[in-house]
């Protein structure tokens, strides 16, 4: 697994063995990126300059794909330890460590945060219906800004609703759904 493109477009990114951690793909990133980059709705300046959350990060695979796109900083939360070592490593090689913040936290009961984030990512465990009590609990928490971007990947079948967020755009990909909101 790889970075896409940007900074750090090439580098390799360590992922936890076992089946515990699914790192979004480059396929899916490259897709979502691309999505972003020329939606009417966002555009480079929703990356470029952004404070970004990635939530359920894992290996940060797609908040370190942000920074490499130009993201201000990246904060990412996540509790499975095996992750959380794949994700630091990760963090590492890129010299990354100024412009990011780990938490070892569980997103559906995050800290209070510094500052909000105008672009967030949800990579939650598919069909545990992790990211409308996610959404809740991170706005609640103040890590969502007012008119953020949110994109969450499900299960292609799961059903999701985020109450106080505006559907923008789903994509498909294999086995996934990327959804990108945009919060009330």
């Amino acid at each position: 697994m790889r970075i896409v493109a940007g900074l750090h477009r090439g580098r390799r990114l360590a992922a936890p063995d076992g089946q515990a951690t699914r790192p979004t793909g480059e396929r899916m990133r490259q897709a979502l990126f691309d999505m972003l980059w020329h939606a009417p709705y966002a555009g480079r300046e929703a990356i470029e300059g952004q404070a970004v959350l990635d939530a359920f990060a894992g290996t940060g695979a797609l908040g370190l794909e942000a920074l490499s796109r130009g993201a201000a900083g990246v904060s990412f939360i996540e509790q499975d330890r095996a992750a959380l070592a794949a994700l630091h490593a990760n963090i590492a090689a890129l010299k990354a460590e100024p412009a990011c913040t780990v938490l070892a936290a569980d997103a559906t009961r995050p800290p209070r945060a510094r500052a909000p984030c105008r672009l967030v990512f949800l990579d939650p465990p598919y069909a545990k219906d992790l990211v409308p009590r996610a959404l809740a609990a991170l706005a609640g928490a103040g890590w969502i800004a007012p008119g953020a971007l949110v994109c969450a990947e499900v299960g292609r079948a799961e059903v999701l609703e985020a109450p106080g967020f505006a559907v923008l755009a789903e994509r498909e990909h294999g086995a996934a759904r990327v959804v990108v909101m945009r919060a009330g």
